[in-house]
């Protein structure tokens, strides 16, 4: 078994090097990489953030000036005879945001780039509401109806930007779902091991991999992720519903204890994040630029503003103009960034286990992200009875990241799959490629005691494929976006339709120009 997959591991080493080239570029350029500042970042981040900073202006500061009502859209009840509730939509693609990365990816900007990344994080997650609110406009524009669903996203509205053509729309589905396939063994691995993790916790017991505990979670896990996506979107909101709250909650809960417990380590924390966002230490480098580089970097990776990857949830809401979503995907990254994953910076920042003071060998743990933080966690509450149980909660919570993410990953692939065919069979053989393919094979490594590094640089070699496809085609329909949010403006969020902005979709402008002419007349 181990030979088997170590072969499996091998044929994709090719893709490392290409992966790597992709995400830096043109940062492994010399001549690029010694200009000051803009040197750190390569052209994903320079896209990213500048497309961000750019909808920003452009849209007169939305994620500000509308963040309460994206609240209030959020918090309303309505009926909704096709699709599914904002709210849901929302908790929906908070599934996909709210992922290991808030740990593990907060925790490695932090070890890379000192406590100043937090602040950097926090600056791009805020021009990165407003790529956000882009995307979600435009998925909810030209989304399509499927029965009693909406589906939509990059595929649809990347079709119509570039020039209505089918077969680009094919490319960026299969794009995407390949990316969503690849990253579910990662998911996998965390899930069976934090929860392994848990178990050894409370029993005070090591298991080997092959042990029956270990083949118990992935029995388990295989039968939960069958059941939940074979039922579909309404199945996997069902899901998504009742776990992202909870598991928001319990984070920003027992996160909020720990500071409690360490209430005179909170100045510490702002101290370091806003010195260290322009004055880094030396043990980090000193370099300005690497904090800069390291915020921006996993704040994005975490919110996943302008990675398209929402765009699916966005598209299967039901509400009364597309601007609406757009106010509730920003404020996803605002919950994603600015709450969940500062809770994980406050604790690591807190604990500061690189100083001398700490007792703690940092050089021996820093290439372990989530050994990390789990040392920050024990680190503020030595010695206490709560030690166990913070470890306990927060392996949970890391399960529970995974988990939802997982589910996202196999609906998002099928919600794309729909504009190759909206199919059963289609569709099904997307869900089965998820539930009897993928996951079992996640299971599989977890049980061979390996991590196939080089399989997982798939799903980053597709990520920033997807980057590079996403921001240009946002570039070039973001004034279908600016149209939108002026017509929500002047008509105070009245009933859209896409005939008031001069073009015609599926979904809000769906009957002929004479009756839509009769209806204005007879508002007038």
């Amino acid at each position: 078994m181990e030979g088997f997959f170590n072969s499996i591991n091998k044929i994709f080493e090719f893709i490392v090097p290409v992966a790597d080239f992709l995400w830096d570029f043109p940062t492994n350029f010399q001549w690029y990489s010694n200009i000051p500042i803009i040197g750190k970042f390569s052209l994903a981040i320079l896209l990213l953030v500048g497309s961000g900073i750019y909808f920003t202006f452009k849209m007169g500061f939305v994620q500000c000036t509308k963040f309460k009502k994206g609240i209030k859209i959020l918090a309303e009840k309505k009926s909704h005879e096709a699709g599914i509730s904002p709210l849901a939509s929302f908790l929906l693609s908070s599934a996909m945001r709210i992922g290991p990365g808030n740990i593990v990816g907060v925790t490695g900007a932090i070890s890379v780039g000192g406590p100043g990344a937090i602040f950097w994080m926090w600056v791009s997650a805020f021009f990165g509401m407003a790529t956000a609110f882009v995307e979600a406009v435009l998925a909810q524009i030209f989304k399509e109806k499927k029965d009693d669903e909406f589906v939509g996203g990059l595929p649809f509205y990347g079709m119509k930007i570039l020039g209505n053509k089918r077969a680009i729309g094919i490319v960026l589905a299969v794009l995407f779902i390949v990316y969503a396939m690849f990253c579910i063994p990662a998911q996998t691995f965390n899930i069976v091991t934090s929860l392994s993790s848990v178990v050894e916790t409370i029993t005070g017991t090591v298991y080997e991999r092959q042990s029956l505990l270990y083949y118990a979670i992935t029995i388990l896990l295989i039968a939960s992720v069958v059941v939940t996506v074979f039922k579909g979107i309404n199945g996997v909101t069902k899901v998504t519903d009742k776990l992202v709250p909870i598991m928001a909650i319990v984070y920003v809960g027992i996160t909020l204890v720990i500071i409690i417990f360490n209430l005179d380590k909170v100045p510490v924390f702002f101290t370091a994040v806003f010195a260290g966002a322009f004055k880094p230490q030396a043990i980090f480098g000193g370099a300005f630029g690497v904090a800069l580089a390291q915020g921006i970097k996993r704040g994005l990776m975490s919110n996943e503003a302008g990675q398209g990857t929402i765009t699916m949830a966005a598209a299967t809401a039901d509400t009364d103009h597309p601007v609406e979503q757009g106010l509730v995907q920003a404020l996803g990254v605002f919950l994603d960034t600015m709450v969940i994953a500062t809770m994980t910076g406050i604790v690591v920042v807190m604990a500061s286990l690189w100083a001398a003071e700490s007792g703690v060998a940092w050089e021996s743990i820093k290439g372990s992200k989530l050994t990390v933080y789990l040392t920050s966690v024990q680190y503020l509450i030595p010695g206490t009875a709560f030690d166990s149980i913070a470890t306990i909660i927060i392996s949970l919570c890391y399960g529970l990241f995974a988990f939802t993410t997982l589910l996202g990953m196999i609906l998002f692939a099928e919600i794309s799959g729909n504009f190759i065919s909206k199919s059963k069979k289609c569709i099904n053989t997307i869900r089965s490629l998820g539930a009897f393919i993928f996951v079992p094979f996640g299971c599989l490594t977890v049980l061979s005691g390996l991590e196939l590094g080089n399989l997982w640089y798939i799903s980053d070699l597709v990520n920033i494929l997807v980057v590079y496809a996403n921001v240009p085609i946002l570039l070039l329909g973001c004034k279908i976006v600016f149209k939108a949010l002026d017509n929500y403006n002047s008509t105070k969020g009245a009933k859209f339709n896409s005939l008031d902005i001069g073009i015609e979709t599926p979904c809000w402008g769906n009957y002929g120009i004479d009756d839509y002419k009769e209806e204005k007349e007879v508002s007038m």
